[in-house]
């Protein structure tokens, strides 16, 4: 069976990111943009990666092994730069949206957030071929950011 978009994003995807309620998020999942807040004196540290079917994981990894990693990959970004960890968005290309994929993908994602704390607070899902594409986005004291 499939889904249609919204519906996954309704079904899935908005329970991961209302997993922790975090007051600096004013609009998240299910919008065109989310709305954060920066405590004073703080600066936004934001990564992105992209990993795809056959060239960053096996082809048929399980769904949970794709999410985990492609939240780590991202989670470790922020770390390189000293930055806690607060939301991500998750692009995520489908050959077609199934629910027993969907579910899976999902436990990744809530399990590879669980020791960060960090939040879903929107994304994009679209047809296509098996790719996955997350935004990390971190704080760290104004002028601490760890750089290369």
């Amino acid at each position: 069976m499939s889904l249609s978009e919204f519906t996954a994003i309704s079904r899935y995807f908005k329970e991961v990111g209302s997993a922790s309620a975090d007051p600096a998020i004013s609009l998240g999942i299910g919008d065109d943009a989310a709305v954060v807040s920066l405590p004073a004196g703080r600066q936004l540290v934001v990564s992105t990666d992209t990993l795809v079917e056959g060239i960053h994981f096996p082809v048929g990894s399980s769904a949970e092994r794709i999410a985990y990693r492609a939240l780590a990959v991202s989670l470790s970004d922020l770390a390189a730069m000293g930055a806690e960890p607060r939301w991500y968005t998750l692009c995520l290309t489908l050959p077609e949206l199934q629910p027993q994929w969907l579910e899976g993908f999902c436990h990744g994602l809530v399990d590879a957030a669980a020791s960060s704390g960090i939040s879903l607070i929107g994304g994009d899902t679209t047809c296509g071929p098996l790719t996955i594409s997350v935004q990390v986005m971190g704080q760290v004291a104004a002028g601490s950011a760890l750089a290369r």
